[in-house]
């Protein structure tokens, strides 16, 4: 059973709100378990203080009494800010929620309007797309554009291929270390730098390797890739200018028919998603630095708590108290006994809460790397035009089975993006202009127009060197992981926060062939 982008977005969504709320409800037993261990060890105080009453002088409990009682005020107030500060991060945590609730809902209504105009622009091109077809202008550059289209992917299987090779039959070179020294110290070539000792040595070592044979073919197995690369994306860059006047023509009978006002409302939906896809970005980034400060106070990580806790635990270890306590162990009186019962029970509960929070802080900070490495998932998504209407994918685990494996880190967030990746497609078109351009994209296919349901037009790569101005839905495919390539895998390119690098818009472009 398939699932449709717009699901398959708000499945994802739905698994982080579920991250999200496991947080909260971890942050906030932490802090509750802090503040049990911080009274416990206020109790244990007083019963080292009974303790003494019993069985120390005036004089040396007024030291004793004096050295604990001033830790305690101190760990009080402490405990105090602590929560103000406690409930400050929660506050922001949960206005961030709030928001990103709203802006969800606010990009799915937006989708929808997006679905809407585009099935109205779909239903007016099956009008007049044989009229379009027949044109001949129109037909010419059609033709045109598949054939450079076609040479295009020619090219790359061939760079492919050469890579391949490059990989396999450079292996015996790169692993001769001999041969590598050579190689890296320019041996053989005007960047050679040696004095004539080393130059002797050298010599020897490559008339045993017989280095001036191979460095030639070594040489060639690495340039002739890279000559067939440039070449290639010279050919993709001719496709996708070829494919633009195809594109623009498309857009102009789309006008003629009246089909402006529509397609024009598109690119204003489109251009609000993008608005709402940057604003969520902010306002993640935002909540992850408010759950960060509100992991830190709740695991007791604030310096000046931790300091307070401290001197506390320090006053209670006390030479002279550890002392007072095994002496009070020794003898066997009714109420040393109680006190003493007391405090090891005191301690017993302290040692179980200590190895509880140890577990939960374990725990958040899992699902702090889950929550992120599923922004990144997401932003991916929707980058890739994952959420588009007419995007689908044909295995609906990937919002059930697999997701919950993603989620409990039994597959990584790199193998579960992969597997969207497979998955993608394109729904099959019907109401093409007569046929499309089409190119390899591991099976599938995809359209540029936004009328169209897929059809087999150009799938262009979405990669560094291809450009950022095509205006079509990706797949993920391209060169560098793209026509017949190989699933691009992890990598995600998500910016956080003070992070350098342009972020790409999510959603769907619109302008050219839309």
């Amino acid at each position: 059973m398939s699932i449709r982008g717009p699901q398959a977005l708000a499945s994802l969504d739905e698994a982080m709100r579920d991250i999200r709320r496991e947080e909260d409800e971890i942050a906030k037993r932490l802090a509750r378990s802090a503040e049990r261990i911080a009274k416990i060890r206020e109790g244990e105080a007083e019963l080292f203080r009974q303790l003494a009453q019993l069985r120390l002088d005036p004089a040396v409990q007024s030291e004793l009494d004096g050295a604990i009682s001033s830790a305690e005020v101190k760990a009080r107030e402490m405990l105090k800010s602590r929560a103000k500060s406690m409930s400050e991060a929660e506050e922001a945590v949960a206005q961030s929620d709030t928001k990103l609730a709203e802006l969800a809902a606010k990009r799915a209504e937006e989708l929808e309007n997006y679905e809407r105009h585009q099935a109205q622009l779909k239903a007016l091109a099956a009008k007049f797309s044989a009229q379009i077809a027949r044109d001949p202008a129109f037909a010419a550059k059609r033709a045109e554009a598949t054939e450079l289209a076609e040479i295009a992917a020619q090219s790359m299987r061939k760079t492919e291929q050469a890579e391949a090779d490059q990989d396999a039959k450079g292996k015996p070179y790169r692993d001769d270390p001999l041969f590598m020294y050579l190689w890296e110290s320019g041996y053989g070539t005007s960047s050679y730098r040696a004095n004539n000792l080393v130059r002797y040595f050298d010599g020897l070592v490559a008339r045993l390797v017989r280095f001036d044979k191979a460095r030639p073919n070594f040489s060639m197995l690495n340039e002739i890739p890279l000559r067939l690369r440039e070449h290639a994306e010279r050919q993709i860059e001719s496709a996708k200018a070829a494919e633009a006047e195809v594109d623009a023509l498309e857009v102009q009978g789309i006008d003629n028919a009246g089909g402006k006002p529509i397609r024009q409302a598109m690119e204003a939906a489109q251009a609000r998603i993008d608005a709402i896809d940057a604003e969520i970005m902010e306002i993640e980034d935002q909540r992850d630095e408010a759950a960060k400060t509100l992991v830190q106070l709740s695991q007791g990580s604030d310096p000046a708590f931790e300091s307070a806790l401290g001197q506390l635990a320090t006053a209670l270890g006390r030479e002279d108290i550890q002392t007072l306590l095994a002496e009070a162990r020794r003898t066997r009186t009714a109420q040393d006994d109680t006190i003493v019962a007391q405090i090891d029970d005191a301690r017993a509960r302290a040692k179980e809460e200590d190895a509880e929070t140890r577990e939960q802080k374990e725990r958040l900070k899992t699902l702090a790397a889950r929550r992120r490495e599923l922004e990144d998932i997401q932003w991916e998504f929707k980058k890739q035009r994952f959420d588009d209407p007419r995007s689908t994918f044909r295995e609906d685990r990937l919002v059930g089975d697999l997701l919950n494996d993603f989620l409990r880190g039994g597959i990584s967030a790199a193998s579960y993006w992969e597997q969207w990746q497979r998955s993608q497609n394109w729904s099959a078109g019907t109401s093409d202009w007569g046929g499309g351009v089409g190119l390899p994209n591991n099976g599938r296919s995809q359209s540029n127009s936004p009328w169209r349901d897929g059809g087999g037009s150009f799938s262009w790569p979405d990669s560094s060197f291809g450009g950022g101005s095509s205006s079509r839905p990706r797949s993920g495919g391209g060169f560098g992981g793209g026509w017949g390539g190989r699933p691009s895998g992890g990598g995600f390119s998500r910016p956080r926060t003070g992070s350098s690098g342009n972020r790409r818009s999510g959603g769907f472009k619109t302008g050219g062939g839309f």
